[in-house]
Parts: structure tokens; sequence; C-alpha cells
């Protein structure tokens, strides 16, 4: 998993509350277990008819919003069953950061497993900054300072300290596992030497 970086960039603002992971990425889409690949299907029923034709005005497929990195959307985001192609989908097409006043706990749990920062926030905050995806104007997100800065103000988010920790390191499960590989090593040894019918 890549370190997360600060992030800059013009948000999309994406109004809908319950986006279930099954909007994010419909379940024709899980038959891979590659992370990569599943950005152009994101969102794929919201952007495609049932032919497969581009729907005009999604706000993912317009300028300057096909390249933002943060997505701001309503409450209840990653909502459903939980399938981690969601988070991959998001990953893949360029999304850093999800801002949204709250999240389903698995799909909240799966973006840092992902490289994926969720930041929740109050409803005010919301408004402020899609006001700045309304004009087309970048917001930073600062993870070390756990900061959100647009214009001349700023928001202070909070964040649990070992998941903040995985995302500024780059590590997911595998990584952490491997950060105890000594350990395990030692335990196995102890163990075959102890019991060497196991």
């Amino acid at each position: 998993m890549e370190k997360f970086k600060n992030i800059k960039s013009i948000p999309a603002y994406l109004p809908l509350i319950n986006i279930d992971t099954d909007k994010i990425i419909p379940k024709q889409f899980l038959k891979t277990i590659k992370r990569s690949g599943l950005g152009k299907s994101l969102f794929y029923e919201m952007r495609f008819d049932e032919k497969g034709n581009p729907i005009n005005g999604f706000i993912l497929d317009t300028e300057p919003y096909k390249n933002s990195k943060i997505l701001i959307t309503g409450k209840n985001f990653g909502c459903g069953s939980s399938r981690e192609h969601a988070p991959w989908a998001l990953i893949d097409f360029g999304i850093k950061v999800v801002i949204s006043e709250s999240f389903a706990d698995i799909f909240y749990n799966n973006c840092f497993k992902n490289g994926i920062l969720p930041i929740i926030v109050d409803k005010n905050i919301i408004n402020e900054l899609a006001e700045y995806s309304n004009r087309k104007e970048n917001i930073e997100v600062k993870l070390p300072e756990q900061e959100i800065v647009y214009g001349n103000k700023s928001h202070k988010f909070k964040l649990d300290s070992f998941k903040k920790k995985c995302l500024l390191e780059g590590l997911d499960d595998i990584a952490l596992s491997l950060e105890r590989l000594k350990n395990i090593e030692s335990f196995e040894s102890k163990m075959n030497q102890s019991k060497p019918w196991i």
C-alpha cells in the first residue's frame, strides 16, 4: 500500500445519502480478486445506461471532477454488503479521501486497509466544502495535522491514531504481519522444538 500524502484537489460533491456498496461497484464486477481495473466501473449504474453508453452529466465524468482525489458525499456512505471491491474501485479511480457525515462501519475500516482516508464531519462543514466543489476550487487534506484546509478556513477532524499510522506508513494487514515476522519465526521455531508432533 502506498504511503498517504497530503491531498490537494478540487473536490467532487455527490449529495446523495445511503450510497451502498452495490452502487459504488455493482455485483457483476465482483468476479475479480485484482485490486486494479475496477475504477472504470465505479458508480457504474449512475454513469452508464443499460447498453453501456455514458450518461451525460455525472459529476465524476465531467471536468474538472474526473480528476478529483477528494469525494464529498451524503451520510451513511458505503452501507450494504461488506464487499472490499468498493474501496478498490474508489482508489483505482483516483479517490484518496471521502468526506461524509457518517460511514457504514465495515466500509469505513476497509478504506484504511486500502489507502483511503474517510473523514467524518458535521453537515455544516459538508456544506462549506461543497461550495468549493461548486466553485471548482481546491481544498487540501493534511493527514499529519488531521486538518482540512479550504480558503482561509480549516477544520480539524478526529482519527484513530493506529489507523492514521497505517495510512502514513502504507501499512495494510499483510505489511503489519510482516513487521512481526521475526517474532512469528521465533515462535514457530520454539513450537517445533517443544512440540515437534504438531
